[in-house]
């Protein structure tokens, strides 16, 4: 049985409580929502924090105000929010893992998920025997060993709809406020594959009010019950009649951030969504889907995967718009 190393455990409420316990006990410290990813991860020693604190008594985060959600609203209550349940949020929200997960589980927290890759998400004793691998007590990456950099895969379930979306989120640190793009909190690096610092808090996601687009997501696991996505398909459209005017197409599990695929959204601007359009988008997005050999299923498979889930993503948006 893998059980969970000695660690204090602080629960602020308020925000400036929060932030001045993380100042107090420096780098020993990491924030906590449901801990649905921290604690399996200190299970396994990924990560070792010596002071846990925890966001959940923490008003301001669970506040749902119109389009703006707080990150410790749970995947049960965002999935099942009437003004979310039928979005591509609510979703993305209920093909994460399972119930009880989704009743720990927060939206800020599955915004924030770490990196895996089944080099990484193993026991101690396990990594050890590997002689571990770059992204924790080892040097090399095991999924491509001549690289410099680590391949870890991204695999939020909600992510990739927020970038689709445009949806912004709100930071607050010791350094102030700042409000970034959803795409912009990601970095292409399996280690430091957030851009927000350790000391910030992710308080808020802005979403865009509705206003003539649609979102949908469609996800790829072996196990429909509870798996990660090997493959997750976000898009979104702007309409104007039955003409395309916008559109995005987020591509999750692929690489160690969403991957927002900007060929893809191209080819369908300007167009009415007809079966070429879509077949032309769906192979923009197959071009630059690289899977790497460090989830489930075949890899070239997975590649082939991404033109069929963008097309039918895309089928699901035109049969939506034309009802």
């Amino acid at each position: 049985m893998l059980r969970l190393p000695s660690f204090r455990y602080l629960q602020p409420t308020s925000l400036s409580d929060a932030l001045k316990m993380k100042a107090d006990v420096g780098p020993d410290g990491m924030f906590v929502a449901g801990g649905t990813d921290l604690y399996p991860n200190m299970k396994r020693r990924h990560q070792e924090p010596k002071t846990v604190i925890s966001l959940m008594g923490i008003p301001e985060m669970r506040k749902l105000e119109g389009w703006n959600v707080g990150t410790c609203i749970t995947l049960s209550t965002l999935s099942n929010l009437p003004t979310f349940q039928h979005s591509a949020v609510a979703s993305a929200a209920r093909l994460v893992s399972t119930p009880l997960l989704r009743n720990m589980g927060t939206l800020g927290g599955n915004l924030c998920l770490d990196t895996r890759c089944n080099y990484y998400n193993q026991t101690y004793e396990w990594r050890k025997s590997i002689d571990f691998c770059m992204k924790k007590d080892g040097a090399i990456c095991w999924v491509a060993p001549s690289s410099p950099r680590c391949w870890a895969v991204s695999s939020s379930d909600i992510a990739p709809v927020m970038v689709a979306i445009g949806a912004e989120y709100r930071l607050v640190g010791p350094q102030g406020e700042r409000v970034v793009p959803a795409g912009r909190l990601y970095n292409n690096d399996g280690i430091n594959y957030l851009t927000k610092q350790p000391d910030e808090i992710l308080v808020e996601v802005r979403l865009p009010a509705p206003n003539g687009w649609d979102a949908v997501y469609h996800k790829l696991r072996r196990r429909g019950s509870f798996d990660f996505p090997v493959l997750g398909v976000a898009a979104w459209i702007q309409w104007d009649g039955k003409t395309v005017v916008d559109a995005r197409v987020v591509l999750g599990g692929v690489a160690s951030y969403p991957q927002d695929v900007p060929e893809a959204g191209a080819a369908l601007k300007g167009m009415s969504l007809g079966a070429e359009t879509i077949a032309a988008a769906a192979e923009a997005a197959y071009r630059p889907s690289k899977p790497m050999d460090n989830t489930d299923f075949d890899l070239s498979w997975r590649k082939q995967m991404t033109r069929v889930f963008v097309t039918r993503a895309l089928g699901d948006l035109r049969d939506r718009h034309n009802k």
